[in-house]
């Protein structure tokens, strides 16, 4: 905590400055000032994750990648867990994360000025009724998330994404009835965002699979060490220039080509999956 507070206020000053000068190169060296202090409080939570807990973390697959460049990072949604997971194995590795934010959460404490300072995209999710009532705000996220994005240019940033939207649990598994053995099913138009506001940005989509192998994980029982053993298995996905430059809120048939290609990649990923925790087995 003491360590957040003193990173936060000059992070505060930094973004100020960015928001007041009309100099659009002083805005972007108050960016690259913003996510360096970011950056170094990242290297203070997972040094300090790294030196007090005994879980062993096992990567499998491909972590080439260039800091300098953007990525798209999809994981499969385990436990609260997945997220320091993530950081554990790629902190270093990845240039810095942003991920596309609710809107409410710009006022929690701390962390929402965090937020706003290192201009992560706040978007909305308004229902199916709330189009039909107010057709205009139909493709707001998209305009939001890519005004985020493109003030990222030249900013190398790795945008990370949940596809399924929740945690898995047995009971959301079989409600869905998804076909994946699994994962629960993914939902296409959060990642169809992410991929259209960074456009020409993307260098390439980081596949995550994560797997606890016995059983996820309370955030309680992580912060208490008592997770013996996390495997991550990552592949570098080529994304299809067609997929990033498309309609999905307006195009049916790009929506359509958007959902097939991503159900392609989840298949991929459960039959990993599955022979993740078959080797587990055969080792028993």
């Amino acid at each position: 905590m003491p360590a957040t507070l003193v990173l936060l206020v000059p992070m505060m000053i930094a973004a100020l400055v960015k928001w007041i000068m009309p100099i659009e190169g002083m805005r972007t060296a108050c960016r690259r000032i913003v996510v360096w202090i970011a950056e170094r409080w990242l290297d203070l939570l997972v040094g300090l994750l790294r030196r007090c807990l005994d879980t062993r973390v096992e990567v499998t697959g491909d972590l080439d990648a260039d800091p300098s460049k953007s990525y798209v990072l999809l994981c499969n949604h385990q436990s609260w867990v997945d997220v320091p997971v993530l950081l554990h194995v790629f902190h270093g590795r990845l240039p810095f994360w942003r991920f596309f934010l609710k809107r409410g959460l710009i006022w929690l404490p701390l962390l929402g000025p965090a937020f706003w300072a290192l201009e992560y995209p706040f978007v909305r999710f308004p229902s199916r009724e709330t189009l039909e009532r107010y057709p205009e705000r139909r493709g707001e996220n998209l305009r939001a998330a890519r005004q985020a994005c493109d003030r990222l240019r030249g900013i190398p940033s790795t945008v990370v994404n949940f596809p399924e939207g929740a945690l898995f649990t047995p009971e959301r598994h079989r409600e869905q009835r998804a076909g994946f053995r699994n994962l629960l099913r993914p939902r296409a138009g959060g990642t169809a965002l992410v991929l259209a506001a960074l456009g020409d940005q993307v260098e390439a989509l980081i596949d995550v699979t994560i797997r606890f192998p016995d059983g996820p994980p309370g955030f309680g029982q992580f912060l208490s060490n008592r997770v013996e053993h996390v495997e991550v298995h990552v592949r570098r996905v080529r994304v299809p220039p067609e997929m990033i430059h498309g309609d999905y809120e307006n195009d049916p048939e790009f929506r359509r080509r958007f959902q097939d290609w991503l159900n392609a990649l989840w298949r991929e990923k459960d039959e990993r999956y599955s022979r993740m925790r078959s080797s587990d087995e055969g080792l028993q």
